[in-house]
């Protein structure tokens, strides 16, 4: 079952600061010392997506929902 994502606004730019170890990981260059690096690099990218949109918790059925915030 494909289902096409339909997110408000979804072209406005938001900017996350990184460091060139957390794009780079994020880009899948692997730190086998460190996983720590990537791990707080997805925090970064889910930080600006909460603090963006105001997502609900998935449904009965899967469902979500979102709301952009401004």
């Amino acid at each position: 079952m494909n289902e096409a994502v339909k997110i408000p606004q979804g072209d406005q730019k938001v900017t996350v600061e990184l460091t060139v170890k957390e794009l780079m990981a994020l880009a899948g260059l692997r730190f086998h010392n460190n996983h720590d690096v990537e791990i707080a690099a997805k925090k970064k990218i889910n930080e600006a997506i909460e603090s963006t949109y105001e997502i609900e918790k998935a449904g009965k059925h899967g469902e979500t929902t979102s709301t952009f915030l401004n």
